[in-house]
């Protein structure tokens, strides 16, 4: 498997993959990492005329090269030089697409160009949501190998009862918020903060649980947001959180905010379902294939604010409705695939691929 940096990542998408090679090396199959270093994106593009990594995947043992698409700008040349000196096909896993991001028009038409050059390179996908496979479609058409594999929410294993979850809503104010993602502009933190900031103080707190190291800038524009509109004493700053910590935090917590610009899937939404916390997330991207609107959370547009913070007052004043749908969250959390379910998924698509001849090249 090709990524960049560390399986160790907290993010969703190293969780996905660091999933699938548990789950491989669990089954008695061999899994060899290859990571590139990270760096900025033009820098990554000069990796496609590095000889000396052409090399490196031309040699490895392997009857599948899986790659995580986040790599496509070191590979969206290369993989072309590659496929004609291998024999094992490439199979992408992919997230989303960058290009799917909120970016200035001029660089999304370069990462859509190079994202489509990459996706033409690789012989078959492993999508983490019908939204992604239908953009990647979008880009370069149907007809590759394919398996759509949902990321799961199991991991942390939750096990509050309807009564606790029942008892929890009732608790009188403040509503507590939580927010889980790294300190990134996609991840819509600036968005949920104007829109508590037109709350009542005492109605709410806000427990904020990610790296502060991914984006500095924004991290620290974010801290200046916080203290200009005087929401120093709501809101709490966790930093990146260790299992055990994170469990903590979502057992006490009462409703799940991550307002992100685009979700590939948002394992976080699922993930806070599982302790019966509603999710309140965004129209962009798959989310509504995890949240159903007005039932176990709220979909709103992107940099919505006013509209959020109806939502946020709405479960302030009227806790039955609050229950009602952290149960409902309960319930969506149960009726998903494990992780187990969806990694035996993809370890038989891989198996499929290992023994078919037909690839597309």
């Amino acid at each position: 498997m090709l990524i960049y940096g560390s399986l160790e990542t907290l993010s969703g998408g190293y969780l996905y993959d660091r999933q699938l090679v548990e789950h491989l090396q669990a089954n008695d199959d061999e899994v060899e990492l290859v990571s590139l270093p990270w760096r900025n994106y033009l820098l990554h593009l000069g990796d496609n005329i590095s000889t000396s990594l052409i090399r490196r995947l031309e040699n490895l043992p392997v009857d599948v090269l899986l790659q995580d698409e986040l790599n496509h700008p070191s590979l969206f040349w290369g993989n072309r030089v590659l496929s004609k000196r291998v024999a094992y096909p490439i199979i992408a896993i992919v997230h989303h697409l960058r290009s799917s991001e909120a970016h200035p028009a001029w660089l999304n038409k370069l990462y859509r160009r190079v994202e489509r050059q990459y996706l033409g390179s690789v012989d078959g996908f492993v999508f983490n949501s019908q939204t992604t496979r239908q953009v990647v479609e979008g880009l370069i058409g149907e007809g590759r190998p394919e398996v759509v594999a949902y990321p799961a929410g199991d991991r942390l294993h939750p096990s509050l009862t309807d009564d606790q979850i029942a008892a929890r809503a009732r608790e009188p104010k403040p509503l507590r918020l939580l927010f889980l993602g790294n300190l990134i502009p996609r991840k819509g933190l600036h968005t949920l903060l104007e829109a508590v900031a037109r709350l009542p103080r005492p109605a709410w707190r806000l427990a904020v649980a990610g790296s502060l190291e991914m984006d500095r800038s924004y991290a620290n524009a974010i801290h200046r947001q916080v203290a200009a509109n005087g929401l120093t004493k709501q809101v709490q700053f966790l930093g990146p959180l260790r299992d055990a910590d994170l469990l903590s935090h979502l057992q006490n917590s009462q409703l799940l905010v991550v307002p992100s610009t685009y979700e590939g899937f948002g394992i976080a939404y699922l993930e806070g379902m599982g302790f019966g916390l509603p999710a309140i997330a965004t129209t962009a991207g798959a989310a509504g294939e995890v949240i159903t609107h007005g039932v176990d959370g709220f979909l709103i547009s992107p940099e919505d604010a006013p509209a959020l913070a109806a939502y946020l007052l709405q479960l302030v004043d009227d806790r039955e409705l609050l229950l009602k749908m952290s149960l409902a969250a309960r319930r969506r959390y149960a009726a998903h695939p494990t992780w187990d379910e969806t990694t035996s998924r993809i370890r038989a698509f891989l198996e499929m691929i290992k023994s078919s001849q037909k690839l597309v090249r």
